[in-house]
């Protein structure tokens, strides 16, 4: 583990860059970019113009440690290259940014109001590659669909699960167990997961580091107490399907929970944009969720 990186994700003032649109995203996120389904007729044509979109975004000059901490890739992204360096050595190298890497392969069907993750294949030799390209953590999304205590259980169990193996492979695991802004009982099923990830703390040893990537609670201040837990790095919130002003304004109202954005970062940019509009755009977003991030 890198203790630079490691330090910088404790203290660091700014937030978590979300870049890890998988295949079932892709293509949503390149049509919201201005890219239609006409511009590529294959799935490597698709990534090619998903991966250009990434480049654009992290070579401006608003991408830097400045504001932003860390940035979460999709394996093609790390396996691929920025200015001729591979990804993960480029983020942190050139501009100081703490690389992540999606390790989940999407979720199961519904089960007790919840979707597990789907098997992950070949999981310890893509950890061992991570590490080898320089990437810092990892991060894992399951999603709750409401206060149904079997589900929520299910869903932490699974995630610590895959954390004990993570961990064990030298990175730190950034746990998502995602609860659906639109769940009927939103505020009852914040509460079961609490209690679930609580219990699962306890048991840690000493030492055993991970993040928590979390939805924004309908009680503002919800995981205070959490984030005094000495096996959390950090908390950092998931933007959910809010638009990036709404979310920003969640998020400013619980201090010490800062950003993972995906969709509400990259909200507003468009392949068309000029080199100067497209900054500025990325510009404003960066400083609009750094200052919500950092109440």
């Amino acid at each position: 583990m890198n203790e630079q990186q490691l330090e910088r994700m404790r203290n660091g003032k700014g937030f978590i860059a979300a870049l890890d649109q998988s295949g079932g995203s892709t293509p949503k996120a390149l049509a919201a970019y201005g890219v239609g389904e006409d511009r590529y007729s294959s799935e490597s044509e698709m990534f090619d113009l998903v991966h250009a979109m990434r480049t654009r975004v992290i070579t401006d000059p608003a991408f830097t440690k400045d504001r932003i901490l860390g940035a979460i890739l999709f394996e093609r992204t790390m396996n691929s290259r920025v200015e001729g360096r591979p990804t993960a050595e480029y983020l942190w190298e050139e501009k100081g940014v703490v690389p992540f890497l999606k390790i989940d392969k999407g979720l199961e069907e519904e089960r007790d109001h919840a979707r597990l993750m789907k098997p992950i294949p070949g999981l310890a030799l893509t950890l061992e590659e991570a590490r080898g390209k320089g990437i810092f953590g990892t991060k894992e999304r399951s999603v709750i669909l409401d206060a149904d205590p079997a589900g929520v259980r299910a869903v932490v169990d699974q995630q610590f699960e895959l954390a004990w193996k993570v961990v064990a492979a030298g990175l730190v695991p950034i746990i998502e167990p995602e609860v659906d802004i639109h769940a009927p009982h939103k505020e009852e099923a914040e509460r079961l997961l609490l209690e679930e990830i609580t219990r699962h703390l306890h048991a840690l040893p000493e030492g055993f580091n991970v993040m928590l990537k979390l939805t924004i609670p309908s009680v503002d201040g919800f995981y205070s107490e959490l984030m005094e837990n000495p096996h959390v790095v950090r908390i950092v919130a998931l933007s959910g399907g809010y638009e990036r002003d709404d979310a920003n304004a969640r998020l400013a109202r619980n201090p010490g929970l800062i950003a993972s954005f995906s969709r509400a970062l990259l909200e507003g940019l468009t392949d068309q944009q000029s080199d100067e509009e497209f900054h500025a755009t990325l510009d404003a977003s960066v400083e609009e969720i750094y200052r919500a991030s950092i109440v």
